[in-house]
């Protein structure tokens, strides 16, 4: 007699599926289908994304390698390039070694440019600090004291990244004053 009623309640059930899939089965597809499109096109997104990073390190390598071969005017185009059309990391790397590269032949105009890097918010503290201690690294010479201590007061604070550096570029400042 249970078997009976087992089969019964088997049949019931199964006629309440038939019309569920029957009521929802587009929303169903569509939803599975939607889930499938997504992860497909964060997958590509990522596959992409991982191509351009591929090729800006590539690049990269080819203009460091470039700066290694004293080719600096060379290697400061392959950077500058990198700088205005790579990814976001890469064009920082791009810049500042650009700027060091400008730094061979132009000391003035390179520690421009890493005033230029430490002026861009968007490049986050630590690499603005590190463009200072840079920038001051190449005025050292040219550059009284009191200027280069208006320069990285705030990088020589205490608890700053670069604090070390900067206060041997004071000291070193202060010295040949």
């Amino acid at each position: 007699m249970s078997e009976l009623f087992d089969e019964v309640d088997e049949e019931v059930r199964r006629d309440q599926l038939k019309k569920l899939w029957d009521e929802y089965s587009i929303f169903i597809i569509a939803a599975a289908f939607l889930i499938i499109a997504c992860v497909g096109g964060w997958r590509g997104y990522q596959y992409l994304e991982a191509k351009k990073a591929a090729e800006a390190g590539a690049a990269f390598g080819k203009a460091v390698e470039l700066s290694e071969q004293n080719k600096h005017s060379e290697a400061e185009a392959a950077f500058a390039e990198l700088a205005a059309k790579g990814p976001s990391g890469y064009r920082m790397l791009a810049r500042l070694r650009a700027a060091g590269e400008v730094a061979n032949r132009d000391p003035i105009a390179a520690a421009k440019m890493f005033d230029d890097i430490a002026a861009d918010r968007s490049v986050g503290a630590e690499l603005q600090d590190l463009a200072k201690v840079r920038a001051a690294g190449l005025l050292v010479d040219t550059t009284s004291y009191p200027t280069l201590q208006q320069r990285l007061e705030a990088v020589a604070a205490p608890g700053a990244t670069y604090r070390h550096s900067a206060r041997e570029l004071l000291a070193l400042s202060a010295f040949r004053a």
